[in-house]
């Protein structure tokens, strides 16, 4: 029988508070790395400031998101790959933003795990740093919970909080979209970050490992492949809004193209698109036609290679795409915008099917 006597400590309860100022310290360069014009301040303390004039706004609106990288999160604890998931996090959280013409300014973590380990913990905020970089966002706080008994093993879970602002008069709404206007796609790096528990299913029906070859990119671990970050749009899109002849983007997260796009068009319009006008990434066909899904789930769950939407007048669209692609994006008009007719969906896509099988 235990003393009742005995003394407890915190440390005993499975809480290691010397770990959580190890990783605290570990990631302070991270942080300063990402310094940018209106933030300011350090690490560790309650609260972070952030001066919207010195970031050169006058009269802004706030825009605030939040998100996470879903079950993508169990494909890197399995290989035990953790430098990349934070882009993941941050880009889920940037992209957002900036289809509302705002430009981030700042992000924060929320980083949940059984049992804190250090290394670990640095590898997930380096890539955090790494995303901010890429989107020209600061680093400015987050939070660590080491919770035994909630999360096992070496499981964690993210969350990211990211603020940014737009001029007042400069945010896009899309409500001037009309017939005739130019679809643009920018093309995915891959997956990104949505759809994982679909792909984790088809690896498990297959019998594949995550240190198998991947079947779509054989030079490559399926795991590596799977993890490919998503793609952060921020630099090249706030170049693009600059010209004023963008109406609307959409990200195109959980739900694919056909759920994405309509949150951006106004209730009288549609859009159809040609799928053979963007090139398919392996990943996609392999998706499709070893793990057997079809092309309308496919469209309804993945990005299918298009991560980015812009819409613009159909007049200014080759500029808009050459300029897209002078700023590193491979962008393409897909497709063009219709009346809504009673019945009909609001997103067509033609030549899916044939192209995922091609």
């Amino acid at each position: 029988m235990q003393d009742a006597a005995q003394t407890r400590t915190y440390k005993d309860a499975g809480v290691d508070i010397d770990a959580g100022h190890a990783l605290v310290e570990a990631i302070k360069p991270l942080s300063r790395s990402t310094a940018r014009p209106g933030a300011d301040g350090s690490l560790g303390g309650f609260g972070a400031l952030f001066d919207l004039r010195a970031a050169g706004f006058h009269d802004p609106i706030l825009v605030s998101t939040t998100d996470g990288v879903g079950t993508k999160l169990k494909i890197a604890i399995e290989s035990d790959t953790h430098h990349t998931i934070g882009i993941d996090l941050v880009a889920m959280c940037v992209n957002d933003l900036i289809v509302t013409g705002a430009e981030p300014l700042l992000f924060l973590d929320y980083y949940a795990t059984g049992k804190l380990d250090v290394a670990t913990g640095r590898a997930i905020l380096s890539g955090i740093a790494e995303g901010c970089r890429r989107a020209k966002c600061a680093l400015i706080g987050g939070e660590t919970a080491e919770m035994p008994g909630m999360y096992h093993g070496d499981d964690y879970d993210l969350a990211g909080f990211s603020v940014g602002a737009v001029e007042r008069g400069n945010q896009l709404t899309g409500e001037t979209i009309s017939a005739g206007d130019a679809v643009i796609g920018l093309s995915s790096s891959g997956v990104h970050s949505n759809g994982y528990s679909l792909v984790r299913k088809v690896i498990a029906d297959l019998g594949l490992s995550f240190d198998d070859p991947a079947p779509f990119a054989a030079e490559e671990s399926l795991a590596a492949a799977l993890l490919t970050p998503t793609r952060i749009y921020v630099r090249s899109v706030l170049e693009v809004l600059k010209t004023g002849h963008i109406k609307a983007l959409a990200h195109i997260t959980g739900g694919g193209l056909v759920e994405n796009i309509p949150r951006v068009l106004p209730d009288d319009v549609g859009v159809v698109l040609d799928a053979k006008n963007w090139a398919m990434l392996p990943v996609f066909r392999w998706l499709c036609r070893d793990g057997n899904v079809p092309a309308n789930d496919m469209a309804r769950t993945f990005n299918c290679s298009i991560g980015m939407i812009a819409i613009c007048p159909a007049d200014q669209a080759e500029t808009v795409v050459g300029l897209l692609n002078t700023q590193g994006e491979t962008a393409q008009i897909i497709g063009h915008v219709t009346e809504n007719r009673p019945g009909q969906p609001r997103v067509i896509i033609n030549n899916l099917e044939l192209v995922l099988h091609g």
